[in-house]
């Protein structure tokens, strides 16, 4: 769809400081930067940095982007009012904003009469002085303001008349846009859609009474769009699984700033996810949010973040996850191969992703054929190979293995079948010892392994804190000074199921190892009634694997 550069909305990115509120996420400066860097390439007009009162790291952030700036975005501080009966010119935490020397700042207010006398414990009267003051002293220090209306849409629900005195406080004190934030998350699309509509209308009708439709379009620093001066934004948590839905509806009533993070992280159920709503506003409501070159950076920028904060990226994530676009039904398959609209809402290369055609016990011949093409090996139905990879595959997945979480050892299988699988290295055999160390309580293992390369036998032997890690030490040892890339290779997942657990200590385990090299993760299978066994293969088979993608890399390089 065509973006019509009259839909201009303004995405306002808050994953460094609402984000990292999510359970189990921790980030450092270096990350933080990194983020921050990351979302600037990505287009996103506003990057809010974190609250540089509240703790040194943040402090360190917004000096450490002052030496090394943003090329297109304003970095954002955040900041809560000044306190009841003080005087905003003398708050510590305003200085501490000031200091971090930013065009914008966020300031978020009280929305709810429940929170200014439960909360804050003081009068509704004295909660729209500390909005206006800290709003007319940020703005007398050259700064530009956003106003988060913190618990908005509880606060309009419960009392209107006076959620709305505290946006007029905002509006004319010099905010230019007034953030409604559904901060419980509790709020449903049909009453965003009709609170939005209603305050547009009341705010236009405030300006008119305030003669505010005199004051002439304020020029953005950022592109040369003009926008009024005061704009309405959304905020929205996913408590409810609302979170996208609540931002869209706002938006076609009415709001044009939208506040997300990459990949929904934050507080308790997380806040709406900006891997979702971008493409949803430029895709199919055509609104313009970023370039569409940027556009196709979202499933790399995705994955990016959830590399840099060390969570495993979610695979069934809409529009970026790597199985956004996988099909595995033989009838999904065989449709797709000849229109990708018969199963596909987009096309998986808007978004940067690609279309992945899963392998398992359900799959039918046409999966094998298209996964080939995949890795550039042309087959048709009548190939004699084709339907002997087909009837290895079902058979091996009868026995325990699960290619469609280990497609590398699929692909390996399939060369195998072919004659193309290239043998890099033998293992002739391996030992592992282990030693319960009572005192300090920890499990040593030694691996010993014996690996033919080149027709020449090696014998290693290494440490690890575990059988597996032990045996993965030992073959990296054996095979580093013929093979040195592998020192790139990493393990970085490892699980095991018991298959049939009814036979108990005899019964069948599946292992399941990822391997990356920086840029690319791969996963492999093995199955054995010893779990050793099932690991060993698992483990070979993700060196084989790291191995066969770098020299196709440096073929292609090559050609």
């Amino acid at each position: 769809m065509t973006t019509n550069p009259s839909l201009q909305l303004w995405l306002y990115d808050t994953t460094l400081r609402d984000g990292t509120q999510r359970e189990g996420l921790s980030v450092s400066i270096e990350d933080k930067l990194r983020i921050a860097h990351k979302l600037d390439q990505l287009g996103i007009p506003f990057i809010e940095g974190g609250w540089p009162g509240a703790n040194p790291k943040d402090v360190q952030f917004f000096w450490e982007l002052q030496e090394n700036p943003l090329k297109q975005a304003e970095v954002v501080p955040f900041c809560s009012t000044r306190r009841p009966h003080a005087i905003a010119a003398d708050e510590p935490m305003l200085q501490a904003i000031l200091a971090a020397g930013t065009r914008w700042v966020t300031i978020f207010g009280k929305s709810w009469d429940l929170h200014v006398t439960a909360g804050l414990k003081t009068s509704l009267e004295e909660n729209l002085a500390m909005i206006g003051d800290t709003i007319e002293y940020l703005r007398s220090q050259g700064r530009r303001v956003i106003y988060d209306a913190e618990h908005w849409f509880d606060g309009y629900k419960q009392n209107p008349d006076y959620a709305l005195q505290t946006l007029t406080a905002a509006m004319t004190s010099g905010a230019e846009w007034l953030v409604l934030c559904d901060t419980n998350g509790g709020t449903l699309p049909h009453e965003v859609t009709q609170i939005v509509k209603d305050v547009v209308t009341e705010i236009g009708n405030r300006e008119l009474l305030t003669g505010n439709e005199e004051k002439a379009l304020t020029q953005s620093p950022i592109t040369n769009h003009q926008f009024p001066i005061t704009k309405i934004g959304i905020h929205t948590h996913n408590d409810s699984e609302m979170a996208v839905a609540n931002a869209l509806a706002a938006v076609m009533a009415g709001a044009t700033m939208v506040q997300g993070t990459i990949n929904g992280y934050g507080e308790r159920c997380g806040n709406a996810n900006l891997c979702s709503l971008i493409p949803n506003l430029q895709l199919k409501l055509g609104y313009s949010c970023i370039g569409e070159h940027q556009l196709n950076q979202l499933t790399e920028a995705s994955r990016f973040v959830s590399e840099v904060v060390n969570l495993a990226p979610d695979e069934h994530a809409p529009f970026v996850g790597r199985s956004a676009f996988a099909h595995k039904g033989g009838i999904h398959v065989s449709a797709v191969e000849r229109n990708p609209l018969t199963y596909e809402h987009i096309q998986p290369e808007l978004v940067g992703n690609q279309r992945r055609i899963v392998i398992s016990e359900q799959s039918g011949l046409s999966n094998v054929l298209a996964k080939a093409r995949t890795c550039g090996i042309e087959l048709d139905k009548d190939h004699p190979q084709a339907r002997q990879i087909l009837q290895r595959m079902k058979e091996l997945e009868s026995q325990g293995y699960q290619f469609e979480a280990a497609e590398a050892s699929f692909i390996l299988l399939m060369y195998e079948a072919l004659g193309r699988r290239e043998q890099f290295f033998e293992v002739k055999g391996f030992q592992v010892h282990c030693d319960l160390v009572e005192v300090k309580e920890t499990t040593n293992s030694l691996a010993t392994v014996k690996v033919a390369v080149n027709g020449k036998n090696i014998l290693e032997v290494a440490e690890g804190n575990g059988p597996v890690a032990a045996l993965d030490a030992a073959l990296r040892k054996a095979l580093v000074n013929f093979y040195p890339q592998i020192a790139d290779f990493e393990l970085t997942d490892y699980k095991v199921r018991i298959l049939n657990g009814h036979t108990g200590t005899a019964a069948k385990t599946r292992a399941l190892v990822e391997s990356g090299n920086g840029q690319q993760r791969w996963t492999t299978v093995g199955v054995s009634t010893n779990i050793l066994e099932a690991s060993y293969q698992a483990v070979v088979e993700g060196l084989e694997y790291g191995l066969l993608l770098h020299f196709q890399a440096e073929k292609a390089l090559k050609v």
